[in-house]
């Protein structure tokens, strides 16, 4: 008879039990996401595309401070090298749903590209998701500018 308000409290402490898993685990994804843009903000800067390209899935797409479409194909292409002053991200959020990761951020980039010269501050947005084989990929990415 006794035998309720014991079912009860495991079933309690079972329910804190895996809501504190899961935020362990939404915490562990998040620093697993902020890698993966540090990762990529740093090859980027270098134009290593072969670094950026497994980072990228198959269908992704881009979406330029200009409001042009990019594929994972059309993106690594233009990756080149630059002689940069200053280039980096900052303020890197990222939001866990399950299998999908929101990151945004801001990119700042001053210096030259080829011969064209850079000077820009964006804030962006990439959304991650969980592939079959466990892998993180970015399936988009959405830069705005920032004017001064």
């Amino acid at each position: 008879m006794n035998r309720i308000p014991v079912l009860v409290a495991l079933t309690l402490l079972c329910a804190l039990l895996a809501r504190s898993a899961a935020a362990q685990n939404s915490a562990e994804i998040e620093k697993a996401i902020a890698d993966l843009e540090s990762k990529w903000a740093a090859a980027q800067k270098d134009g290593q595309a072969a670094v950026v390209a497994p980072l990228l899935a198959d269908r992704f797409i881009s979406v330029s401070t200009e409001g042009k479409l990019a594929t994972s194909d059309e993106l690594l292409a233009h990756m080149k090298p630059g002689k940069w002053e200053d280039y980096g991200i900052s303020d890197v959020k990222v939001i866990v749903y399950g299998q999908v990761a929101i990151a945004t951020g801001l990119w700042s980039g001053k210096g030259e590209v080829g011969a064209r010269k850079v000077d820009i501050h964006e804030r962006w947005t990439d959304t991650w998701l969980r592939m079959s084989t466990g892998k993180w990929q970015c399936i988009a990415s959405q830069q705005t500018e920032i004017k001064p």
